[in-house]
């Protein structure tokens, strides 16, 4: 767990971040560590954050020999799009 101070910095709480453990099926294996690397490749404006730079996903897959397909690629909007909806609620 992240210290007080490194949840301060931005701007969260302990209640933000809960020891919680998901399981991830197998066939959700490769679009969930495609997201995670993704973690530092948001696309931010002075307005917040806009979503992920998609340029950095054929590279970040090729790193992590995640082979392209529909599939993952609508997985990875439709986490991106729950991210968004969850840092922009408290807006």
């Amino acid at each position: 767990m992240p210290s007080k101070a490194e949840l301060d910095s931005f701007g969260l709480s302990e209640v933000d971040y809960e020891d919680e453990y998901i399981e991830i099926w197998s066939d959700n294996w490769d679009a969930f560590q495609l997201f995670q690397a993704m973690s530092t490749q948001w696309r931010t404006s002075m307005s917040g954050i806009l979503g992920l730079d998609y340029n950095c996903l054929p590279w970040v897959m090729q790193m992590l020999d995640i082979k392209g397909n529909q599939k993952i690629f609508n997985d990875i909007r439709l986490m991106e799009s729950q991210a968004l909806t969850i840092i922009h609620k408290s807006k």
